[in-house]
């Protein structure tokens, strides 16, 4: 058995009828919709057309959703039915993250996740879900498409059908009949601001929060008429109007030529992985590179003295708790962090990395109290350490290839050899602070990692698969409104502190903290770009 839907776009008349019948069902709160319907126009006047399309959960039979809820809140039912348990969701926004399809959001009563079930409990029960009961067209037919005498398979075997981004590999269980690409692939239609309810498009109840202009919005209308704004010749206090009208008319035309323009769409949900994201990163780095440079300085006898080495225990303990602050700063249900720990989902890399660094701290708590109490009995935990230090430094890069929603993300073995690198900068920071004599050696490691860095950040940016989402990911970094960033992180972060490592060595505690802040900025803006891309 194997649940499924078929919206017939011959029939559906965009009524709105499935997402109201849905909010009632459910008691859906205003401000997010467990199934909405989109609305684009093709064509120019007067040889124009309006398209309708449902979207909601694709109840995928490989659903990312399920594969990256850490605490199994999220699960595929023997029927096919992908549903949840909001008892057991921590709102860690994972799962959001990881569907192609935008189908999750957090329900602003309880703050855990929430999405279209199939009416699971309707169908329990014998009955159809509440949008194929009220579809006053029909247009939405559900049932088994592995049963061969149902309308579903039959509708299957007999029409033309297709399903929104296949090339994810999720095997989507929501058909369209008579789709188009251009209703299904959101980076074929523009969103236009100016139609009756685009109010919402800024987000409402929940989603206010993340309605920021400048740093919420992805579309490229948006960031591109900030920059004519913030660009633009200024006379006393007045921005120069032509400047942003010229951005704003080339917009349009770019519109009007593809012929294509999205007028009605669920409201954004925003930057779903904040500041906080980027900090825990950043945290981990510098406390996971910390001890791996303490044990390099230690096994390589760089003169690393007793004092230093417990003052960069202490640095890796206190980054270390930071980070995890910061992990359950970002739930939105944070009361059941533990969760993670006692009902884990073990293909989550979220549980995996919480367990690193869970075991790597304690490693670290360890070491400390064998320097004040068990006196050298327990030293051969540098050795489990630095493996626990290396994992903790790179999980994070396997995490996010689990968001499979974000193209940018999808190079685990890229990510994870970039944030290995960005740890042993952090670290090697830390030890020229801690101990002025491992300066020398320090000074070298840093030349050369930032050498690898940026190897490996032009491979990504250059070297990659140039379409869709991985695109327009990279225009906006080198291009958009946080192009600021990143190339400020590049200079002040790279090029400078290593021209300073080379010509002014005197200056490195200078250059070191230059390394610090363009590693956050590259990372800030690595982690931000990509969920400004709109996946529907």
């Amino acid at each position: 058995m194997n649940y499924g839907f078929v919206i017939d776009n011959r029939l559906c008349i965009g009524c709105h009828a499935c997402t109201v019948a849905c909010k009632s069902e459910h008691d859906v709160p205003i401000g997010v919709n467990r199934t909405h319907v989109k609305y684009i126009e093709k064509g120019i006047f007067p040889n124009s057309s309006r398209e309708f399309s449902v979207h909601r959960c694709n109840h995928c039979s490989d659903a990312p959703c399920v594969e990256i809820c850490p605490t199994t809140a999220l699960y595929t039912r023997t029927d096919g039915i992908v549903d949840f348990d909001n008892d057991r969701c921590i709102g860690c926004k994972s799962c959001m993250q990881a569907c192609p399809y935008d189908a999750l959001y957090i329900d602003p009563e309880t703050n855990t996740a929430a999405k279209c079930n199939y009416c699971a409990h309707r169908i329990d029960g014998g009955y159809e879900p509440a949008c194929v009961i009220v579809c006053p067209v029909e247009a939405i037919i559900s049932g088994d498409v592995n049963d061969s005498n149902s309308k579903i398979s039959n509708l299957l075997s007999n029409e033309e059908t297709m399903v929104r981004k296949p090339e994810k590999q999720t095997v989507p269980n929501l058909y369209y009949i008579n789709g188009s690409d251009e209703m299904l692939n959101p980076n074929l239609s523009d969103a236009n601001k100016d139609y009756v309810w685009s109010g919402q498009s800024t987000g409402v109840g929940h989603y206010a929060k993340f309605s920021d202009n400048r740093l919420s919005q992805s579309d490229s209308e948006n960031l591109l008429i900030q920059l004519a704004m913030e660009n633009s010749v200024r006379s006393g206090n007045q921005i120069d109007q032509r400047a942003v009208d010229n951005v704003a008319k080339e917009i349009q035309n770019d519109i009007d030529s593809k012929g294509v323009r999205r007028v009605y769409d669920s409201p954004s949900k925003g930057v779903l992985w904040g500041w906080e994201v980027t900090g825990y990163v950043w945290t981990k780095a510098i406390a996971t590179g910390t001890f791996l440079m303490a044990a390099m300085s230690k096994f390589l006898s760089f003169g690393i003295d007793k004092i230093s080495e417990i003052n960069s225990l202490f640095i890796t303990l206190f980054f270390m708790l930071l980070t995890g602050a910061l992990l359950v700063k970002d739930l939105d249900r944070p009361d059941r962090f533990l969760y993670v720990l006692l009902r884990p989902q073990w293909k989550s890399w979220l549980v995996k990395g919480a367990y690193i660094i869970s075991i790597f701290g304690g490693i670290v708590t360890l070491l400390i109290a064998d320097y004040y109490y068990l006196n050298m009995r327990i030293q051969f935990l540098w050795v489990f350490g630095v493996l626990f230090s290396v994992l903790g430094a790179v999980y994070t890069a396997f995490l996010f290839n689990q968001a499979r929603a974000r193209d940018l993300w999808q190079s685990p073995w890229t990510s994870s050899l970039h944030m290995l690198i960005h740890a042993i900068m952090a670290g090697a920071v830390a030890m020229i602070y801690l101990s002025p004599v491992t300066m020398p050696k320090m000074i070298y490691v840093l030349k050369y990692a930032i050498i690898v860095n940026l190897v490996l950040i032009a491979k990504e940016l250059i070297l990659n698969d140039d379409k869709g989402d991985m695109k327009k990911s990279i225009n906006m970094i080198m291009n958009g409104y946080y192009s600021r960033y990143f190339w400020t992180g590049i200079l002040l972060g790279n090029i400078l502190p290593f021209c300073l490592f080379y010509l002014y060595p005197e200056y490195a505690l200078y250059a070191g903290t230059l390394v610090l802040l363009g590693s956050y900025l590259t990372e800030f803006v690595r982690i931000r770009v990509p969920q400004m891309i709109p996946l529907s």
